[in-house]
């Protein structure tokens, strides 16, 4: 009889772990042993052997009161130690200060993980609106305006997986033909920035700018976001230049030198 391979399953109860650790969201940021079961397809009782050892690291609490599990203090001072060590993270905070207070918007700064845009900056302006963006969050690249500057300057490869992915319809604005998203990512060359009009959410606009590191690669993006009413097809120039401007300065500070 086979027996199985001791490490085999120390890795397996690793994976597991961080599967349930990327299972919670800002949307779903509490969770009952039976709801991670249940998405994750798991036996009860592997994933409350795993949240036990989860919570006695710290990286998971459990409410005394609702029985429900969030992420712990644990997670947070690693988020501080990856913030902390990005260099595109620190060196963006002052001049999204600055943008945010010309422009009298939210500002963020996304990079590409895998297929998924993920934010990593975000400083909101003085009148937020509330929008399903926040540090962390994953969100389509196609119809983001952060998302379609980092394509437009991504190999082919990474720009034909997300087209294979599926380019869903979010609103009427969605690009979801691939020559039409093809054509826009290389206008967006030409241009130097771009913009979302509720490609992604009804009412909310966005436009961003690529962020180029000292190998003269696009490694993130800035943008600005805002709803509709504030942000209009004739502020788009005006506005473009300061990210443009805001989005070089980031770039020059990561040793890009044109």
């Amino acid at each position: 009889m086979a027996h199985k391979n001791p490490e085999d399953s120390h890795l397996s109860s690793v994976k597991n772990a961080l599967r349930i650790l990327k299972s919670f969201t800002m949307d779903e940021p509490e969770k009952k042993i039976s709801d991670i079961s249940t998405t994750l397809g798991l036996n009860k009782s592997t994933v409350s052997r795993t949240m036990a050892t989860l919570a006695s690291e710290g990286f998971v609490f459990k409410d005394p009161d609702t029985k429900k599990y969030r992420l712990g203090l644990s997670i947070l001072s690693l988020s501080g130690i990856v913030s902390s060590n990005m260099d595109v993270y620190r060196e963006s905070q002052s001049i999204l200060n600055r943008l945010v207070e010309s422009i009298g918007e939210t500002a963020h700064i996304s990079v590409l993980d895998k297929l998924d845009l993920i934010y990593l900056q975000k400083v909101e302006c003085n009148h937020p609106v509330r929008f399903l963006t926040h540090v962390g969050r994953r969100n389509p690249p196609y119809c983001t305006s952060s998302g379609k500057a980092i394509l437009a300057y991504s190999d082919e490869e990474i720009v034909e997986a997300v087209i294979s992915k599926g380019l869903e319809k979010f609103t009427k604005n969605t690009i979801t033909d691939p020559q039409k998203l093809r054509a826009h990512l290389l206008e967006i060359q030409k241009n130097g920035y771009t913009t979302s009009f509720e490609e992604f959410h009804e009412g909310v606009n966005s436009i961003a700018a690529p962020i180029y590191d000292y190998r003269g690669k696009v490694i993130a993006a800035l943008s600005v976001v805002g709803p509709k009413q504030r942000i209009q097809s004739h502020k788009v120039s005006g506005f473009s230049k300061k990210i443009i401007d805001a989005a070089m300065e980031v770039s020059e500070r990561m040793g890009y030198r044109g």
